[in-house]
């Protein structure tokens, strides 16, 4: 059987995971016999490690997976990190006063570095449900008690597309802006992306970009299809991902990765 990837990456949310968060039996044998053909599997998240580590143990994953908008190369198998890039806080805290100067008072959430960061809660942030573990900050000056990945912000008007313009507007080169998902819009170390923290791993691997097959749904992803030979968008992804995707497959819900892999076997 001939694949023609080395390497298959696949988001997380909204790509590999339904919405229930399960990977459907159908897309597990896809990705198992693209491994059988010698392709590599890795995940790239911007999930940080401590909210993506229990579903990469229930899916008994054991390869590397990408995390934190690509700051932590995570070894699911061993429990390892390793890699791991922190925000300069110092930076972040200018680029907030700056983007609070254009649109008014922000929500933020931070989330901490290390195997076991919490992400903290600050004032009025509206926290997604779900079984994921936060810490709530009675001082906003928790935040930035500890060594960051990321931070998360909010704005009570402006919806995610608008707040992340308004936000890249303002912050210049001090760090990057990016939307992640729904109610996700996160600041980042400054040329830190799904693409860095992918080739990082690649290079482990010993695989190349021109071998390699992506996955993903939001704009987040960008910078992976942009790295990766092939970029496949889910029929569930956001628009500004489908323009630059080289194909646009079925949703997550309806095994958008499995009906690629399947045919490209």
């Amino acid at each position: 059987m001939t694949f023609p990837y080395k390497l298959v990456a696949t988001d997380l949310d909204g790509t590999l995971l339904r919405n229930d968060d399960t990977v459907s039996e159908r897309t597990r044998s896809a990705l198992t016999a693209a491994a059988a053909a010698g392709a590599a599997h890795i995940i790239v998240t911007g999930r940080a490690v401590p909210w993506t580590r229990h579903i990469l143990d229930d899916l008994g994953y054991e390869g590397l997976a990408v995390c934190g908008q690509g700051a932590q190369v995570y070894h699911a198998g061993e429990h390892r990190l390793l890699t791991s890039l922190t925000l300069d806080r110092q930076l972040a805290g200018l680029a907030l006063s700056k983007v609070e100067a254009e649109v008014g008072p922000l929500a933020l959430a931070a989330s901490r570095d290390g195997l076991d960061g919490e992400v903290v809660i600050g004032p009025g942030y509206r926290v997604q449900e779900g079984p994921l573990p936060a810490l709530v900050a009675k001082d906003p000056a928790e935040l930035w008690a500890a060594p960051l990945n990321k931070v998360y912000i909010q704005h009570p008007d402006l919806d995610d597309d608008a707040l992340a313009t308004a936000a890249r507007a303002a912050v210049g080169n001090l760090v990057d802006v990016v939307m992640a998902g729904p109610g996700v819009v996160e600041i980042l170390p400054m040329g830190l992306s799904k693409a860095t923290g992918l080739s990082l791993a690649a290079r482990r691997l010993g695989v190349k970009a021109a071998e390699t097959i992506a996955f993903g749904d939001m704009p987040n992803d960008i910078p992976m299809f942009a790295w990766a030979q092939h970029g496949v968008a889910m029929a569930n992804a956001h628009e500004d991902l489908k323009a630059v995707a080289q194909e646009i497959t079925a949703s997550n819900e309806d095994d958008g990765i499995a009906e690629v892999l399947e045919r490209l076997l």
